[in-house]
Order: structure tokens, then C-alpha cells, then sequence
């Protein structure tokens, strides 16, 4: 069952989301922003101002998710303006960033990441990334420009939605199975096997 913006509060109350904010931030003092926060079916999460990195081409490499080379990813500088702090996610490009919200997914409970329809519409794809009941961290987001013009990335705002969904608790959760993603960092994590 994908759980509302009641559940989602209450599961937050007890740790789920941190930092939580209990409605849809649309605006700071400053500027309008991509909203985040809770929705009626889910919660925007943040990109984090911390890093976001690119994937260049090597000549003469090639990815391998068994045995990643961090040579292929580029930090970008993060930039700011009237309009608020950002990246540049290169045309047919794809990168790597980090949600400022940390969370800790109940037994019960397993999320997917989906895109934000603002950001779909100028091309740029937040690949779907799911969270597994019992993981606990700050995720690592993932992006794809599929338009031929360089694109920003707000940083501190709105990028990415997470639904929730309940069930009955399963018989081993990703925190009892010491999963590989467990307790990431507010910092990008690269492939593990």
C-alpha cells in the first residue's frame, strides 16, 4: 500500500525522514525554488550542495560496475545566482549527487525514487532508485540529461520524489542483511559489489 501524507508524517515522527518538513516548501525569502517536502502520496527530496559529479569518457576505459574507476567522474563546481545555487549537468551527460535528507526505512517499509515532472521537462532523467525496508542513509541520486543543452541542478531544493510503501514486515530486512548501500554517507556513494 503506498502510504499518504498521514503515515509518511507519522512513520517521520519516528525517525523515517530527517529533516522533515511537514508540507511543500515552494519559495524561500529569496526566490521561488523546486518544491520539497511532504505531498499528498510521497516526499521531495533535496540535492545536496556538497558534490555532484559527471562521468567523462577515459579513452581507453571502459565502466565496469565491478571494479568502478572514480577516474570517470568529473566534480563540478556548484555556482550561484539570483535564482539560487546550482550544477551543470553537461547535454547527454549523466551524474551522480546525494540527497540532503537522511532516512531510515522502518521493517515495513520500502520506497522507490522517482523524478521530478519540472526537471523531466527540460530532459532531465532521475534514474528510479529504490530503497529496500531497513536501509538507512542519505541517497545517492542519479541523473541523466537526454536533451542537447546543459542543464541546472538546484542545490537545497526539490529533485527527486520518494514513495513509500507498506506492508507486512518481511522476514529480513536490508539493515539485517547488512546490505552494501547500509548507512551511506552525505556523500556520493559509487558501485560496491
Amino acid at each position: 500500500m503506498i502510504l499518504n501524507d498521514l503515515q509518511i508524517t507519522a512513520f517521520a515522527k519516528q525517525g523515517m525522514i530527517k529533516p522533515f518538513f511537514p508540507k511543500l516548501i515552494r519559495r524561500t525569502e529569496q526566490y521561488p525554488i523546486l518544491s520539497f517536502g511532504l505531498s499528498s502520496y510521497g516526499y521531495d527530496l533535496r540535492l545536496s550542495p556538497k558534490e555532484f559529479k559527471i562521468f567523462r569518457h577515459i579513452p581507453g576505459t571502459v565502466m565496469d560496475p565491478k571494479k568502478f574507476n572514480p577516474g570517470n567522474l568529473e566534480k563540478t563546481p556548484l555556482h550561484k545566482d539570483a535564482n539560487g545555487q546550482y550544477f551543470i549537468l553537461p547535454a547527454r551527460s549523466y551524474g551522480l549527487g546525494v540527497a540532503v535528507e537522511q532516512l531510515h526505512l522502518p521493517d515495513n517499509v520500502s520506497a522507490i525514487c522517482v523524478g521530478k515532472s519540472t526537471y523531466a521537462r527540460c530532459g532531465i532523467i532521475a534514474n528510479l532508485t529504490p530503497a529496500e525496508a531497513g536501509w538507512k542513509g542519505h541517497l545517492t541520486l542519479e541523473f541523466s540529461n537526454s536533451s542537447a543543452a546543459d542543464c541546472r541542478i538546484y542545490a537545497n531544493e526539490g529533485v527527486v520524489q520518494m514513495l513509500f510503501f507498506s506492508g507486512d514486515a518481511c522476514a529480513t530486512s536490508y539493515h539485517q542483511r547488512t546490505g552494501k548501500y547500509q548507512n551511506q554517507k552525505h556523500q556520493i556513494t559509487l558501485p560496491r559489489i
